[in-house]
């Protein structure tokens, strides 16, 4: 919330979603948050594609969304809870699709044109910092989503 009201006043955005963990969006609130995008921000417990079904995902057509920014794969004790407990419904297959590359070549192919994801377990503390560069360098800035990311890598 601190990161939103830093950078509101900085362009003419409507800035809409869901924020804090009392609503958790449904397959549904998710769909339409993807395809009124032009940025989508995803910040929250374990996999992306956990919470958006892939099924679903790549019959979507999203060529609107400029950028997609995955700050997954925290894991508390809790979510591993949840996720253990989602996954043993699950066969093999449709978890293997879940992974940091598999989410980013789904949204590639229902027309996200960049998209910025962790590719492994990490931390609530480095993903807020990693919220913060993105964010400042990003919109405050102004710099390139690919000058971005290389900040990070450093």
């Amino acid at each position: 919330k601190e990161i939103l009201e830093k950078h509101h006043g900085l362009f003419p955005l409507q800035w809409q979603g869901v924020t804090g963990n009392s609503c958790v969006p449904g397959q549904a609130g998710w769909e339409q948050l993807l395809s009124d995008c032009s940025a989508f921000l995803f910040y929250g417990m374990e996999r992306f594609l956990s919470h958006v079904s892939p099924a679903r995902l790549v019959a979507m057509n999203i060529p609107e969304c400029r950028l997609v920014m995955l700050l997954d794969l925290v894991r508390s004790e809790k979510s591993y809870r949840r996720i253990r407990n989602s996954d043993t419904h699950k066969s093999c297959l449709p978890t293997a699709v879940e992974g940091p590359t598999e989410a980013a070549a789904l949204l590639s192919l229902a027309g996200a044109r960049s998209i910025i994801a962790n590719q492994w377990y990490t931390t609530l503390q480095e993903n807020a910092e990693r919220l913060e560069i993105l964010s400042e360098n990003l919109l405050s800035v102004g710099r390139t989503t690919g000058q971005t990311v290389r900040i990070l890598q450093k």
